[in-house]
């Protein structure tokens, strides 16, 4: 019988099936941890006088509650006595258990969703989870991952399976040719406006046709990334040659790299499988996409009006927002411009930023920060110069990690600042309290910095709006 690319990564591993009264049992290949969510579980391992079952598949980072500001003596300015703590006891529980842990003095230091890939931890029709709500990035690869609370981050240190019910299935088709100066951020927004912050719940998503086929991987990852958006459990692309060339060669690629090849083209999904739902969406309607409101959902084109609110929950979201329907959103101020977060934070995102950015400079009475994902990309992205450009600019250039998507570091915005944002999140207070989030592309939030109000990127990268 034909398979999806989820029901075959599925389907292998399952260990005891699902019933009526139970879920399945699913093992899980790689658990990636970070300091915020994995304390409390090695505190209930310790109490119970437990072993971390499988160390060599946990995978360890730190990355939300460090500083990306170094003091002039080298040392760190933790936000908190707190969030120091975080820090040092995953450092300590990780050397205990034997998990190998990336920290203050490895290359590989960054983002969880973005170090796992770059080591190449991250392959096709693996099973990952993390204490992390943005997980969903790692199914870019062909894999199922998902975010785990931490009492099952407890659950999968002590015995590398977790308890799940089989989402059903759903099918994101988008066909065509993306128009000049349109987005992977643009697409999953446009995504995520469409099917609603509900419309992916109880679904694992698979994302289908040829915009996502001509895609980097670093573009596939911004949209698997924002999957959770949409409420769906995971979101996946079928792996092919474009996943082969970015894996090959990293640290934890398979030795026997053809064979894993061969294997892992057989999960794309048979001709004939069916999905439980499947949504189709033409490329060229796609437009740059900023958010107006206080979740994802709440997006629309960057050349628009600004919707009616369709419910009480709305209304108060505009209020907050300080937009009104029938406004439009571009030329409205900006305070804040943030570049990074596991959504785009790659060097795709950060080349885009740079091309905008180059020869310009931020406005006065604006701050930019950009924040690079990982220790890697900073290393590439200074080699190839684009922090020069940044800098020169105006912007600031900061040590990597999450920085101002979740704001638990220090890094946030003022109560009532406007922020053009290229992470995931736009919730009210998410980038500080009181703050105010939109959500965009690096190119949109470039444009912002420089013209210190929302703008459409296209100006600058097709010269979209000017005279002829």
């Amino acid at each position: 019988m034909p398979k999806t690319l989820f029901d075959k990564v599925w389907q292998h591993h399952v260990v005891v099936p699902e019933t009526a009264s139970q879920p399945a049992t699913l093992y899980i290949d790689l658990h990636l941890i970070h300091e915020v969510t994995s304390p409390q579980a090695f505190t209930v391992l310790k109490d119970r006088g437990q072993k971390v079952r499988r160390p060599d598949r946990t995978l360890a980072t730190i990355d939300h509650s460090t500083p990306t500001l170094l003091n002039e003596d080298g040392s760190r300015p933790f936000v908190t006595a707190q969030a120091e703590t975080q820090v040092k006891t995953l450092l300590a529980n990780v050397k205990e258990h034997g998990i190998e842990v990336h920290g203050w003095e490895s290359e590989n230091r960054g983002i969880v969703h973005v170090m796992g890939p770059e080591l190449g931890a991250t392959r096709p029709g693996m099973t990952i989870v993390c204490g992390d709500s943005h997980t969903s990035t790692h199914g870019a690869f062909g894999a199922i991952a998902f975010g785990i609370g931490t009492t099952q981050v407890g659950h999968v240190l002590a015995n590398q399976c977790i308890l799940m019910r089989k989402p059903k299935t759903m099918a994101i088709h988008v066909d065509g040719e993306l128009e000049e100066g349109v987005t992977a951020k643009d697409v999953i927004l446009a995504i995520i406006a469409q099917i609603g912050v509900g419309g992916g719940t109880g679904y694992a998503l698979e994302y289908c046709g040829s915009v996502f086929e001509s895609m980097s991987m670093d573009e596939r990852m911004t949209v698997c990334n924002m999957s959770i958006e949409a409420g769906a459990r995971c979101g996946m692309i079928a792996p092919d040659q474009t996943t082969y060339d970015y894996l090959e060669g990293r640290k934890f690629a398979p030795a026997e790299y053809a064979a894993a090849m061969k294997d892992w083209a057989s999960l794309k999904t048979d001709q004939g499988a069916s999905y439980d739902k499947e949504v189709f969406m033409k490329a060229e309607d796609i437009r740059p996409m900023v958010t107006y409101g206080t979740h994802p959902g709440m997006a629309m084109p960057i050349d628009a009006m600004v919707p009616a609110a369709a419910d009480e929950a709305e209304i108060a979201a505009l209020k907050y927002m300080g937009v009104t329907a029938g406004q439009p959103i571009e030329g409205m101020k900006v305070d804040r411009v943030f570049i990074g977060s596991c959504t785009n934070s790659r060097m795709d995102d950060l080349r885009a930023a740079a091309g905008i950015m180059e020869g310009a400079k931020v406005v006065d009475d604006l701050i930019a920060i950009v924040v690079p994902g990982s220790e890697l990309i900073k290393k590439q992205a200074e080699a190839e110069g684009l922090h020069e450009i940044f800098i020169e600019s105006g912007a600031q250039w900061r040590e990597p990690g999450c920085s101002m998507c979740i704001a638990m570091n220090g890094d946030k915005a003022a109560p009532g600042e406007l922020v053009v944002s290229t992470s995931n999140r736009n919730f009210a207070g998410r980038q500080g309290p009181g703050a105010r989030t939109v959500l965009a592309s690096p190119e949109t939030a470039a444009a912002a910095a420089i013209t210190g109000v929302i703008t459409d990127p296209r100006v600058f990268t097709v010269g979209f709006g000017e005279e002829e």
